[in-house]
């Protein structure tokens, strides 16, 4: 079996017919079709259900493809584990929480500095990205910090203070209960703070809205939607010009950090290790 083999297996797998894959590799059809028989042979089982609208995993097929999915990573680990003096490049996924303050700065220094790196950013919730790391689909992610999976390492980027703010004709917290929470979808680590404080105070939210950025969170909030949670840097400008007003949420829920987390047994490449160096650089 070749390493090819697998990894034209995954492209199969992934677009569902062999001529998507073929023109992803640049093969000919014929080519594919020959080594997915030739994998499917040497298997001793079919690996895929063929049918009009192209190519679906069998049960064996899925069980290689978890298996395949681990080979190639571990091969990639040990190319670059044996190349110890190679400069940063090749692709870097990075997930983050949409509110890391510091973010900007931390990638602006490091796409400077190694020019050959194909970086990528992805926002999402804290459950969503630590999911994502921990299933190899991202190379690391910034987090609100958790209890973090044994399997993950973190790295302190910054401590961040939470404030629930509302437009300025709620005046009172109780005032504050009895308004619709605007916030992030589950998996968010704010939103999280904010309903363990209700839970302690006894409190059930009326109305929870669900919004995809926090600009959306931060206009609504002003206009009067309902309240938010929040940290207190993206907001204090906003305080400023009498848009909307804090309400204090006791420490113990509004102090929170924002931590860098990785797979703790995956090898530590040039590019990986810089950009960490990166983040402690800037903090």
């Amino acid at each position: 079996m070749e390493f090819k083999d697998l990894e034209i297996f995954q492209l199969v797998a992934e677009k569902g017919t062999l001529t998507a894959a073929a023109n992803e590799l640049n093969y000919v059809q014929s080519n594919i079709t020959s080594r997915i028989r030739k994998l499917e042979a040497e298997m001793n089982t079919p690996l895929f259900n063929r049918h009009r609208r192209g190519m679906s995993l069998t049960p064996e097929g899925k069980k290689l493809l978890t298996y395949s999915k681990k080979i190639l990573l571990l091969t990639e680990e040990m190319k670059n584990a044996v190349q110890t003096n190679k400069e940063p490049s090749g692709k870097l996924e990075i997930g983050t929480v949409e509110t890391v303050i510091h973010l900007p700065k931390i990638l602006s220094s490091y796409i400077k500095k190694y020019k050959d790196v194909d970086l990528s950013v992805f926002t999402g919730v804290t459950e969503t990205l630590v999911a994502d790391v921990l299933h190899h689909k991202l190379d690391g992610a910034f987090i609100t910090e958790m209890d973090i999976h044994p399997d993950l390492l973190s790295h302190e980027v910054f401590q961040e203070e939470l404030v629930l703010i509302s437009d300025t004709h709620v005046s009172t917290i109780e005032e504050v209960k009895e308004e619709p929470i605007l916030c992030f979808s589950k998996g968010c680590g704010y939103r999280a703070r904010l309903a363990e404080w209700y839970k302690d105070q006894n409190i059930t939210p009326k109305k929870i809205m669900e919004f995809g950025t926090l600009e959306t969170i931060l206009r609504s909030t002003a206009m009067g939607l309902g309240v938010a949670f929040v940290p207190k840097s993206e907001v204090k400008q906003m305080e400023k010009e009498g848009l909307i007003q804090f309400h204090k949420v006791p420490e113990q829920y509004s102090k929170i950090k924002t931590v860098f987390i990785r797979r703790a047994d995956t090898y530590l490449t040039p590019t990986i290790e810089k950009f960490i160096e990166t983040i402690e650089a800037n903090k």
